[in-house]
């Protein structure tokens, strides 16, 4: 019988890259309160100053609540009252006043009467003044009246004090003051303090992105989201099994929606892809949505995939067009696969060279893909090696590859090793067939062992087959197991003849009689042999004909002699032979001899001599004596002299 499998195949890596990581981190933005120039968003700060009398006035930022709710005749009149409160002398009606003025951008306005009531004491002037001569761009005077505000008891004078400091590279004055408007509560004096921490790599940043997030900063609930992430990977990679993970990814899990409910768009794209891993694709891609309207590539290129996977390819590609111009290079990608697919291969290569351009190494990976398949071997060589100088571990593998079919194995071992360690299991396996081939089984046995531990069946196959070679039954046998598992139907063969080797000898049964429960090395031939394996096909035959279920047999055998077996031929003529129906029998033996079968060459010469047809019967004799083994060989000589005497007769 032959021997099937001993020798592997290079694997070729013949698919277009779609996705390489869809969620790559970039570095947080930074929220409104983390803007040099925008520090007139701080909370307008009017609450009583403790310089002034004890009498507690409504604050800036309730009067402007109030006065949204107004119409602009209403906000006019609220005005016109507070300047005649001020022109009378009302300290805090001056420092309202010059809130409003200062919000609406009458900065000349605003100025005198914010200038009026610091002198008079007001704290929430003196900071809102600061605010102003800030947007005048006099840094120095600003941060002298925060000063005096902070020194008041301002928190928001407090953080743009310490804003103030950290621009200017000051990190322990502006952690003074940051902690001072973070201890009193104030939310964007957390969050900065936090940002400033973390960027020392402070542990305690976390209490303080904690508190920001717990006042509903949304920045803060997104970078602290991020941090749980992180750590929840860390403890992933050190095998922790305590729990911890998954209440970490939780709560990480709240925070993000905390933030996408609040407009934070990289927040939605995160939970969009926490929901689409666990399956909640409905929702993920409801997110995902919300996150690409508000002008996040990523999360249209992640909801054209999702789109894809549900079977509208046509919306698919309008999102990774949205993404792609908006420089998502795996947007562009996708757009360059989708096209290709449809033979659309000037389109496809604009689009996989934009990924290029946005710095997505698998668009020049993809062009040596495109190359290849138009027979363009040398442009394909070229795009593969710039893919693969940049890291790229598969196009690394693709290129030795491409080097090997050109006769070139001294420059493709190189990259097959690169891509190896790089963590390519396709590489590690290829590897093992160079070394294979070059008779270093040793090596090549580490190399496919190697690839067999990352998953790969064919590797797997290999190993097995070693082992076995090498005698070691239990090891051969687990990696036959894994092999056949990951549907090598030669592996799932090969692991029931190892099996079908130890078990018992079964009683011989007549046909016809009821069969008996399967064992587990049929259960294996009968996997193999749905998958089109030849000779495992012709063992089911012949166990279903031990067990003495004919039709079975029969339609075993028949699968197998139509796909070209002439064991199959053969068996299958016998039972039609035992079954009364010789002469179409006798066309599958015949099929099967001219396959090379002695003994189907042997039985046609008895069928022709039983009906007389001494020269065919002499013909087919010749042919098994010439095919053999030994023993038909002797019996079809035999036959081939009788009937040459009784020719000469």
């Amino acid at each position: 019988m032959d021997v099937m499998g001993d020798k592997a195949t290079l694997f070729g890596t013949g698919r277009f890259v779609r996705s390489a990581d869809r969620l790559a981190d970039r570095p947080a933005e930074q929220s409104a309160d983390m803007s040099a120039h925008r520090l007139v968003h701080q909370s307008v700060d009017h609450s009583a100053d403790s310089c002034a009398d004890s009498s507690v006035d409504p604050t800036v930022d309730q009067a402007v609540e109030q006065a949204v709710e107004r119409d602009e005749a209403g906000e006019a009149a609220e005005e016109a009252r507070q300047r005649l409160a001020a022109e009378a002398g009302d300290v805090q009606a001056m420092s309202v006043l010059g809130a409003m003025l200062l919000r609406r951008g009458d900065l000349d306005g605003a100025e005198p009467q914010l200038r009026a009531a610091t002198a008079a004491g007001d704290r929430a002037a003196a900071n809102n003044l600061g605010v102003l001569l800030h947007q005048r761009g006099y840094a120095e005077e600003a941060a002298g009246w925060w000063r005096i505000a902070a020194v008041a008891g301002s928190a928001a004078a407090a953080h743009a004090l310490g804003r103030h400091h950290r621009e200017r590279g000051d990190e322990p004055a502006a952690e003074y003051w940051l902690r001072q408007a973070a201890e009193q509560g104030h939310v964007l004096g957390a969050y900065a303090l936090a940002d400033l921490l973390e960027h020392r790599g402070d542990d305690s940043a976390e209490q303080w992105m904690r508190a920001a997030a717990e006042r509903g900063h949304r920045e803060a609930a997104y970078r602290l989201a991020r941090t749980l992430d992180r750590r929840a990977l860390c403890e992933q990679e050190a095998g922790a099994d305590n729990g911890v993970e998954t209440s970490v990814l939780e709560e990480a899990e709240q925070w993000y929606r905390q933030a996408a409910a609040r407009g934070h768009r990289r927040a939605a794209l995160h939970l969009g892809a926490i929901l689409e891993r666990r399956g909640d694709l409905k929702e993920a891609g409801r997110w995902y949505l919300t996150s690409a309207k508000d002008g996040e590539a990523r999360a249209a290129c992640a909801l054209g995939f999702l789109l894809r996977d549900a079977g509208d390819t046509e919306s698919a590609a309008v999102w990774w067009l949205r993404a792609a111009q908006e420089g998502d290079g795996n947007a562009a990608n996708a757009l360059g696969a989708l096209h290709a697919e449809r033979g659309e291969t000037q389109t496809a290569e604009r689009w996989y060279r934009a990924a290029m351009d946005a710095g997505d190494v698998n668009g020049a990976y993809n062009l040596g893909l495109l190359c290849a398949e138009q027979g363009r071997t040398a442009q394909a060589e070229q795009w593969y090696r710039r893919a693969a100088y940049a890291g790229h571990r598969e196009a690394a593998n693709a290129l030795a590859i491409l080097l090997l079919q050109g006769g070139d194995a001294t420059g493709a071992e190189p990259w097959f090793s690169k891509a190896a360690e790089a963590g390519s299991v396709d590489a590690a396996f290829n590897l093992g067939i160079l070394y294979a081939g070059r008779g270093d089984d040793g090596t090549a046995l580490g190399w496919y062992e190697r690839a067999a531990a990352a998953g790969h069946t064919e590797a797997a196959l290999q190993v097995g087959i070693a082992r076995l070679r090498q005698g070691d039954e239990q090891t051969a046998e687990r990696h036959l197991r894994c092999a056949a598992g990951g549907g090598s139907a030669e592996a799932a063969y090969r692991l029931a003849t190892l099996l079908d080797a130890r078990r018992p000898p079964a009683p011989a049964h007549e046909l016809g009689e009821p069969s008996h429960e399967k064992s587990e090395c049929e259960e294996w031939y009968e996997r193999a042999a749905s998958q089109g394996h030849r000779r495992a096909q012709v063992r089911v035959g012949m166990l279903a004909a031990a067990r003495g279920d004919v039709v079975e047999a029969a339609r075993w055998y028949r699968e197998a002699a139509e796909g070209g077996s002439r064991n199959g031929a053969f068996n299958l003529g016998l039972l039609l032979a035992r079954e009364g129906s010789e002469p179409e029998a006798a066309l599958w033996w015949a099929r099967a001899a001219d396959a090379g079968h002695g003994r189907a060459a042997l039985r046609l010469a008895l069928v022709y001599a039983r009906q007389g047809e001494l020269a065919e019967g002499q013909r087919w004799a010749d042919r098994a004596v010439s095919l053999g083994p030994s023993e038909v060989a002797e019996r079809a000589a035999r036959l081939r002299d009788a009937l040459r005497e009784e020719l000469s007769a």
